[in-house]
């Protein structure tokens, strides 16, 4: 009796392995640009949040002047988010002043040399 034998040939398997190598190659240089689009992309949420928190923040101290936080730079926008602070170290906000009852635009530099533009409104 003879018996068949089945499985992979060298030249398929190699094939395989040259396949998996052309799509990584391919997809490598994606994954980077990924990342620099995460970045992009973490800053401007964060430039969403200071903007909403400012607005937020400016209506409660109108209707009650005991609400809120005094507002008079942009720096103060920080300290309007959930806890205080910016998200981590790898943001900073460019300093600028806001009179009161004005907006002003402010800037957000994040991770990856990412900024995002934000609006604040002064109150004292």
């Amino acid at each position: 009796m003879h018996r068949r034998q089945t499985g992979f040939t060298l030249i398929e398997l190699v094939m395989v392995i040259v396949i998996i190598g052309v799509l990584a190659a391919v997809a490598l240089p994606k994954f980077f640009n990924l990342s620099t689009e995460a970045n992009t992309a973490a800053t401007l949420g964060v430039a969403g949040a200071l903007s909403s928190a400012s607005a937020t923040n400016y209506a409660a101290r109108k209707a009650n002047a005991s609400n809120g936080s005094a507002v008079t730079n942009c720096s103060n926008a920080a300290t309007l988010l959930q806890g205080g602070a910016l998200p981590s170290a790898d943001y900073s906000i460019t300093p600028g002043t806001v009179a009161a009852d004005a907006t002003a635009t402010c800037v957000l530099e994040g991770p990856g040399a990412a900024s995002a533009p934000f609006t604040v409104i002064g109150i004292n």
